[in-house]
């Protein structure tokens, strides 16, 4: 399994046992993100950059 199909947060790893988890589905892979780092994809997603292919071209919201 790859990181990306982990059902782990993409920022603080915590799983799905823990806390929902919301699925991102980006060039044909899916990513997961907890609740608590939403705001960073929506307003910082240059802290993606390395996490996910692509993220230094993501637009702050």
């Amino acid at each position: 399994m790859s990181n990306s199909d982990k059902k782990e947060c993409i920022l603080c790893n915590v799983g799905s046992n823990k806390v929902p988890l919301v699925q991102l589905h980006y060039q044909d892979k899916n990513y997961w993100i907890c609740p608590q780092h939403i705001p960073i994809l929506i307003h910082q997603p240059d802290k993606l950059e390395g996490i996910i292919p692509g993220a230094e071209n993501f637009q702050a919201g």
